[in-house]
C-alpha cells in the first residue's frame, strides 16, 4: 500500500511538470536587445557556476561510493589531516568563479546602464520616443508629450524605435517591466526614473508592476504593442478621437484608489483608456508634487533653499531639454 501511495505521489509530482511546460517563460524568448543582452549574461552566469556545481555533484556520490564502510579494499589514511593541493583547489577555484561572475555583472550592468540610450548601431540616429509613465493605485498612466495625448493600461511604440520611458508614481512604489523587452525599474514618489527599451519584433508583450504595492496589485497589469509605424499613427489618431482630456482634475479623480474590497472598482481601474490631450507640464506637476491647485512644486522649494544654502545651484530629478 504505502508503494502505491508514493508511486501516486510521484505521478502527481511528474504531472505537475509536465503541465509547467505549458506555461510560458518570457525571460528566455527576449523580443528587444537588452532582454536579449540580460538572457546571454544569465546564460553565461549559470553556464560558469555549473562549472563548481556539477563536479560538485559528481564528487559527492564518486566520494560515497568509494570510502562506503563496507569498502575495506581503500586506503585508510587515520592521520591524514592536510594537503596544500586541496587547499589550493578548494579556496582557488570558488575565488575565480566569484571573479569572473562580479567582472561579468559589473560589464553588463555599465553596457546596460538604464538611463543611457541604447547604441546607436542598435538603435540607429533616430529620436527616441518618449512616453512618461506614472504607477497608480492600482493601473499605469501613459503620457506621451510629443503627441500630447496618453493612455491607461496600454502603450504603443514603432518597432524597431528606441523608446525612453520616464517613471514615477503617484503614492506607492511600484516597478516597471516587460519580461520580454527587458530590465526591472523602480517608479517611485518624487522620483524620476528613466528607461531605455526596444522591441525589434512586432507583438503584444505583457507588463507588469514587479513590487506589491497593495490590495490591487495583481490586476496592475499593462500591454506593450509593437507595431509598424502606420499602425502606431492609426492608434495615436484613436487616442485622440477618444474626446476625454486629461488635466489636473481628471488626473486627481484618476488617482484614486478603490476601496479595499471594491471588485467592480478594480474591474475598471483594468479597462484601458484614452486621453485625447494633455495638460501641459502634467507629469512635471506629478513628480514635483503639486498637482492640486495652490500647492508648491518641490523643485521650486528647492530652488529657494539653494539659493540660501552653501549649494548655490538646483539639484534637478529633469535632464535638460527632456520634455
Amino acid at each position: 500500500m504505502r508503494n502505491f501511495v508514493k508511486q501516486i505521489k510521484m505521478l502527481v509530482i511528474l504531472g505537475m511538470a509536465f503541465l509547467l511546460s505549458g506555461c510560458k517563460f518570457d525571460v528566455i524568448h527576449p523580443a528587444g536587445y537588452v532582454a536579449r543582452q540580460q538572457l546571454i549574461l544569465i546564460v553565461i552566469c549559470v553556464a560558469v557556476m555549473l562549472c563548481v556545481v556539477i563536479p560538485v555533484m559528481v564528487s559527492v556520490v564518486f566520494l560515497a561510493i568509494k570510502y562506503r564502510a563496507s569498502n575495506t579494499a581503500e586506503e585508510y589514511l587515520p592521520d591524514w589531516g592536510h594537503s596544500n593541493k586541496i587547499e589550493a583547489f578548494m579556496w582557488g577555484i570558488p575565488i575565480v568563479i566569484v571573479t569572473v561572475l562580479g567582472a561579468l555583472t559589473a560589464y553588463y550592468t555599465y553596457k546596460l546602464e538604464p538611463e543611457n540610450p541604447l547604441p546607436v548601431e542598435v538603435v540607429g540616429e533616430g529620436k527616441p520616443l518618449q512616453v512618461d509613465v506614472v504607477a497608480l493605485d492600482w493601473k499605469w498612466l501613459f503620457i506621451y508629450p510629443e503627441y500630447n495625448i496618453a493612455s491607461v493600461n496600454e502603450i504603443y511604440a514603432p518597432k524597431g524605435r528606441q523608446v525612453l520611458l520616464q517613471l514615477t508614481s503617484e503614492s506607492s512604489v511600484n516597478a516597471f517591466w516587460v519580461p520580454k523587452l527587458g530590465t526591472v525599474l523602480y517608479a517611485m514618489p518624487q522620483m524620476n526614473s528613466k528607461l531605455h527599451l526596444i522591441a525589434d519584433e512586432q507583438g503584444v508583450f505583457k507588463g507588469t508592476s514587479a513590487n506589491y504595492s497593495g490590495d490591487g496589485f495583481a490586476k496592475m497589469r499593462f500591454k506593450w504593442h509593437s507595431v509598424s509605424p502606420q499602425d502606431f499613427e492609426n492608434w495615436v489618431a484613436k487616442a485622440r478621437s477618444g474626446g476625454q482630456i486629461l488635466d489636473r482634475a481628471s488626473y486627481r479623480q484618476l488617482s484614486i484608489a478603490p476601496r479595499m474590497g471594491d471588485v467592480a472598482a478594480k474591474e475598471k481601474d483594468a479597462e484601458v483608456r484614452y486621453f485625447s490631450s494633455v495638460e501641459s507640464r502634467l507629469y512635471y506637476r506629478i513628480v514635483n508634487r503639486c498637482v492640486d491647485e495652490n500647492t508648491v512644486c518641490n523643485e521650486d522649494l528647492m530652488k529657494r533653499a539653494a539659493a540660501q544654502s552653501l549649494w548655490g545651484a538646483l539639484c534637478s530629478v529633469f535632464d535638460p531639454g527632456v520634455i
